[in-house]
């Protein structure tokens, strides 16, 4: 199932057959003035990476697989740590260093929600290294209608 990000205009599809049909680190299905939709897959034994997001918050729904979430305050803090699966919700507050680590067999499929919007309109990344590369190039930058915080902060990774 291929979704296109249509910027902020209305939409609709399968969340849920999206998210499981997804096989690539991260795609963006939909891009709104002020939040985000994207489709992740993690491969068995990865993870999204330690990182914070000091300007956005973050909702995201395990659709398949099985994994463990660790948060907290500092990235040597992590105080929050639980074992998700199909169905499970993770809620991740702007600021709050937080990873998903894939502890299953099988892909880790999953969306997040991000807001304000995150990542580039249409992005597709197939792994977590060209997402880094995409962010380090500047390729993944926030498109230009959605509303994004007067005073950027820069997200911060372990």
């Amino acid at each position: 199932m291929t979704i296109a990000d249509i910027g902020p205009q209305p939409q609709s599809f399968d969340l849920e057959k999206a998210t499981l049909a997804n096989d690539n680190y991260r795609a963006v299905a939909w891009s709104g003035t002020y939040l985000q939709v994207t489709l992740m897959s993690i491969p068995p034994g990865d993870d999204i990476g330690l990182e914070s997001h000091p300007e956005t918050d973050q909702f995201l729904r395990v659709d398949g697989g099985r994994g463990r979430v660790q948060m907290g305050s500092a990235e040597d803090q992590l105080d929050f740590d639980q074992v998700v699966e199909g169905g499970w919700a993770i809620m991740v507050p702007a600021g709050t260093w937080h990873n998903v680590t894939n502890t299953g067999d099988e892909p880790l499929r999953l969306y997040a929600v991000y807001a304000p919007v995150h990542h580039a309109a249409n992005a597709v990344q197939a792994t977590a290294e060209d997402a880094e590369r995409d962010e380090q190039s500047g390729a993944d930058e926030p498109p230009e209608w959605s509303v994004q915080p007067s005073e950027h902060a820069s997200d911060e990774h372990a």
